[in-house]
């Protein structure tokens, strides 16, 4: 993992042990995403998550503090949806872009290069990088587990 932050673009990269078709399905269907959608602390029900995987399609999650219930809803449109290699969505309030791009390694890995691009100040603070860093270090430990139960069976 290495991060490489700018003022308004944040970019973090992780090697999944993982075909790409597999990881791609992780972080895009209700039923995987709701293993990980969320920084520690956080949780989010699959009944609250929406994904309709289409260029305009509705991108919405509701997480929930596993401390005090307090909820926190993200919602995005889908910019551009190109399975397995490329997956982009724009969340409505702050305007953020976030860009995955899906590296088939050709060694049964996949690196994804996860870009958020236009972040407004408050999301460009150490402690919002640190969020969305457990979030993915929790889709990635998801991943791993998944992708070993699909190779023991």
């Amino acid at each position: 993992m290495s991060e490489y932050p700018t003022d308004e673009n944040f970019t973090i990269r992780y090697i999944h042990p993982a075909p790409r078709a597999l990881v791609f399905a992780c972080l895009t269907t209700p039923e995987h995403l709701t293993h990980f959608w969320g920084p520690a602390g956080m949780h989010t029900p699959v009944q609250n998550i929406v994904v309709d995987l289409r260029p305009g399609g509705a991108f919405e999650t509701t997480m929930v503090n596993n401390h005090s219930g307090d909820e926190h809803t993200m919602r995005a449109v889908y910019v551009k949806v190109d399975a397995p290699a490329f997956l982009s969505w724009r969340e409505t309030d702050s305007g953020v872009l976030t860009e995955l791009t899906f590296v088939d390694r050709s060694d049964g890995t996949t690196e994804v290069i996860t870009t958020q691009r236009g972040l407004p100040p408050e999301m460009r603070t150490p402690a919002a990088r640190a969020g969305w860093g457990t979030a993915l270090e929790r889709a990635a430990d998801y991943i791993a587990s998944i992708a070993t139960k699909e190779s023991a069976s």
